[in-house]
């Protein structure tokens, strides 16, 4: 069989994951047409304002596809064709239900933020942690979010503006605009030129593919092998291909995303195409790049040295220019630059949005919002003096962390109400396992333990997780609306 096949089988497989899976997964939260939502209920006119679903499916997408599903796959490409597995049954059974739930269960509460979530399935103390936890996640993203375009900026402008347009220039200029995006109305900046900013996304998506069939249709996954480890430093497989491919697979960050747009849903019946419509097309994203590094390149050794010689960018960089010509070239990278602008300038308003739930500061007058965004971009431009490597390391850890537990909480919310919980419950037994073993082996910011041991403690760790939601799941949770008011009321 063509080893081409293999992509096509990916793409098919994504979309009967949506069409199928997905429904079934709706199907078990059960959404209701004729309940109002949060943007008729609480319309404030700044986070609260009804949109069609085409355009929260795009602004979601834009939202949640950061330079994750770039960068991520590219780095997990070196695994050899495990990456391939994981971002497609990853992103059907794990990434796509746990965004769904992620969206809903904010719909059905008001519009909550992840640790609100968390505190109407879990408990007071797990929303304590959420709350700082997911603030430290949405700054360190948008700190990510912000290097990472303005590194490739920089590389598309040398030679040509040296001096002028250098690197902390591109990063004021990020910053800048992040601030307007956290602090104006949603639908005054991002629901108007997120439209054009898809389109850019999807001439990437679909340039670099069509790139790679004409170019390299012999080449695809030339040096893919599902019987050994490829990668050049011998890194184990399990857990770090499930930590270093994050968004285009499953993401934390993600359910800090989902409640911006469930604030503007119209309908719940909207639901499945918003929220695992849009984690989908970002597992289609993380597709074609993971494919990318395993046929662009020979082998695993000059994927790596690529890496080594610019980071992550310089693939993208290097394999669009070859694949689609200078002019196509530049416009699928302006892609993989909006990607992470549209995600961080989302992660500071969504870290507006959490602070100002905890210290219960409304934020429709623009003076209070400010209050709050000033010391966050302050914080966010200190993080970005920090080596980006070093940030990439504890935004992958502390993203499937945050996974972990919206999973657990979209577990207890099944389990409390009689539903099929497994749908959530597997994949959170999953990714706890590989989060505490990556903690544990890590040598850098971990503990240095060895492997099997990590992974070991790392598997128990999950088990007990399972069994704790399975004694304990059922006990109500005082002040849960859910648990006070039918469904369907």
């Amino acid at each position: 069989m063509p080893r081409y096949l293999w992509f096509i089988l990916a793409a098919i497989a994504l979309i009967i994951g949506y069409n199928v899976y997905g429904r079934f997964v709706e199907k078990i939260f059960g959404p209701n047409p004729k309940k109002e939502t949060p943007a008729h209920t609480l319309k404030d006119g700044v986070d609260y304002v009804a949109m069609p679903k085409w355009k929260l499916w795009l602004i979601q997408l834009l939202n949640i596809a950061g330079v994750g599903p770039v960068f991520g796959p590219i780095l997990g490409a070196l695994y050899g064709p495990t990456a391939l597995l994981w971002v497609v049954f990853g992103t059907i059974f794990a990434g796509a239900v746990h965004d769904y739930f992620s969206g809903m269960m904010s719909v059905r509460y008001g519009g909550a933020n992840v640790p609100e979530i968390v505190r109407y399935t879990l408990g007071t103390k797990a929303r304590n942690f959420m709350r700082f936890f997911a603030t430290l996640l949405l700054l360190l993203v948008g700190v990510v979010f912000a290097t990472a375009p303005a590194g490739l900026l920089t590389k598309l402008c040398a030679g040509h503006f040296d001096g002028v347009l250098n690197f902390w220039v591109w990063i004021t200029i990020i910053f800048a605009y992040y601030f307007l995006a956290t602090i104006i109305p949603i639908d005054k900046i991002i629901g108007r030129i997120y439209p054009v900013f898809g389109a850019l996304l999807i001439i990437m998506a679909v340039g670099v593919t069509l790139g790679l069939f004409f170019n390299m249709p012999d080449s695809f996954y030339s040096w893919a092998d599902f019987t050994s480890n490829p990668h050049p430093n011998n890194l184990p497989i399990w857990p770090l291909v499930f930590i270093t491919i994050a968004c285009g697979a499953l993401s934390g960050f993600h359910s800090t995303q989902s409640p911006l747009m469930a604030r503007c849903l119209e309908n719940e019946s909207e639901g499945r195409m918003v929220f695992y419509g849009a984690m989908v097309a970002e597992g289609f994203i993380g597709l074609v790049w993971v494919t990318v590094g395993m046929t662009f390149y020979p082998d695993a050794q000059a994927l790596l040295a690529d890496i080594k010689a610019g980071g992550p960018g310089n693939v993208v960089y290097t394999s669009c220019i070859s694949l689609m010509g200078t002019f196509g070239g530049i416009l699928a990278i302006l892609g993989v630059i909006i990607l992470p602008i549209t995600s961080g300038d989302t992660a500071f308003r969504a870290a507006r949005l959490t602070i100002a739930e905890a210290i219960k500061l409304p934020q429709v007058k623009p003076a209070k919002r400010l209050l709050i965004a000033i010391p966050v971009f302050v914080i966010g431009i200190v993080l970005s003096q920090v080596d980006f490597n070093i940030i990439w390391r504890y935004f992958g850890w502390s993203n499937q962390t945050l996974s972990a537990i919206m999973l657990w909480s979209a577990s207890a919310y099944l389990y409390r109400k009689d539903k099929l919980h497994w749908v959530t419950s597997i994949p959170a037994t999953f990714i706890t396992a590989i989060s505490v073993s990556y903690i544990l082996y890590e040598p850098n910011m971990g503990f240095g333990i060895d492997i099997d041991v990590s992974n070991i403690v790392g598997a128990v760790s999950g088990l007990v997780c399972l069994f704790l939601l399975l004694k304990f799941g059922k006990k109500p949770i005082a002040g849960d609306p859910e648990s006070e008011t039918a469904d369907n009321k």
